[in-house]
């Protein structure tokens, strides 16, 4: 396969944990094509070294491959040299046929880019990079956090106490004050007095709930998971206090988006943080549901559409999408109807993913307008005139236009 040249001079680098392995392709004075290869070292030193050296070469193009999370730092490297680097999917590249058992990684790369059969993958500006530390260290917390409140009902059950039946959240205020008063040492008559008056459960069902065998182990057990419990809260709410303080600048955009049924203040801020600000760079919103891995799959064949496999896509983008749409099929909004006409035909998992699909388009929309969302099922008029009526009529009574 003849590879039409696009570029005069690209630079490839093969990225592995502990070592650069970079390839220049360029064109000499008489026009004939002259390689260079060098390996470089994975500490700091060699990063900055690597990118001086790319740099030398004036390239018109510079790619790498996503190689786990060591593309970051060689990324970070060439930035600060004034080199935006593609970072292309190893995917896309494997499916190029041609290549010589002979070639490296890297000269393989370098013969690509030069034809121009790459597409660089969207990387966010540096500081979106930066905040994504917090808002993927976020979910990591939250899945544990769940992990052990679910811990804390198992063993909670297993010494014989059935709060959960009678009870709507084991981890509201009342429901854990009355597990602590019980790890105390107080009897289920005593640690009534914990009981919150919204409960609908009665004294009575109450006490036979809390009437249980915690044993020395139990009490033990107990009282490390709910102090673990409590630490992981604190740490959470320390995480979405510095994201919603580094995203200050966008906060507009974040209003804009809790419009949306289903998306909440940290939502918001976790999905801008994945998605970036900028939509230009995707172009388009099925683009962007391409990338993030929630759009449906493709498999068309001779007329005739067949079941497809989803892209893997971004987890994490996906990962908060389906909390909101589960959250937002709850409401009552043109998505929960969407929702609702979804479920009978398709399932439950399905329109969860489907209306995931259609939240992250509007996002794309109101990031792309600066607006907020309007849904179709909702008088916004009629919200107005309710909530401001009462005032105009005491304004207009008293300038003495309608009598009072």
């Amino acid at each position: 396969m003849e590879l039409t040249p696009i570029y005069r001079s690209v630079v490839a680098i093969d990225v592995h944990q502990s070592k650069l392995t970079v390839c220049a392709l360029f064109e000499g004075e008489q026009g004939e094509v002259q390689v260079q290869i060098e390996e470089f070292g994975g500490f700091k030193r060699d990063r900055r070294a690597m990118a001086e050296w790319v740099a030398s070469f004036e390239p018109e193009v510079v790619v790498m491959e996503s190689t786990g999370i060591y593309w970051k730092s060689p990324y970070a490297a060439l930035e600060k040299v004034g080199i935006q680097a593609l970072v292309v999917n190893a995917y896309h590249v494997k499916q190029v046929p041609g290549r010589k058992t002979d070639i490296a990684d890297a000269q393989w790369l370098a013969i690509l880019a030069r034809s121009g059969l790459l597409k660089g993958g969207f990387v966010p500006p540096s500081n979106f990079r930066h905040l994504r530390l917090l808002s993927r260290q976020l979910q990591k917390l939250t899945g544990i956090l769940a992990g052990e409140k679910n811990r804390l009902h198992k063993v909670l059950s297993d010494g014989g106490i059935r709060l959960s039946a009678v009870v709507s959240d084991i981890h509201g205020k009342s429901a854990r004050q009355m597990v602590k008063g019980l790890l105390a040492g107080e009897s289920p008559q005593q640690v009534l007095v914990y009981a919150s008056k919204r409960l609908k459960a009665t004294e009575e069902e109450l006490l036979d709930a809390l009437e249980g065998e915690l044993s020395a182990t139990h009490r033990f057990v107990l009282s490390q998971i709910l102090e673990h419990i409590e630490y992981l809260e604190e740490r959470i709410g320390c995480f979405q206090q510095q994201l919603l303080k580094e995203l200050e600048p966008q906060r507009g955009i974040l209003h804009a988006l809790q419009t949306i049924p289903g998306l909440d203040e940290i939502g918001a801020a976790m999905l801008l943080v994945e998605i970036g600000d900028d939509m230009q760079a995707f172009g388009c919103a099925e683009k962007l549901a391409a990338w993030a891995g929630v759009c449906p799959g493709n498999n068309e064949s001779a007329g005739k559409r067949k079941a497809g496999k989803r892209r893997k896509g971004n987890p994490y983008v996906r990962h908060i999408l389906c909390e909101a749409a589960n959250a937002a099929s709850r409401t009552r909004s043109a998505l929960a109807e969407k929702f609702k006409a979804l479920l009978i035909r398709r399932g439950r998992k399905r329109a969860i993913f489907a209306l995931a699909h259609k939240i992250l388009k509007i996002v794309f929309v109101l990031i792309s307008r600066g607006d907020y969302y309007r849904d179709a099922t909702v008088d916004y008029e009629a919200i107005s005139v309710e909530r401001n009526a009462p005032r105009w009529i005491r304004m207009l009574r008293k300038y003495g236009y309608i009598a009072a």
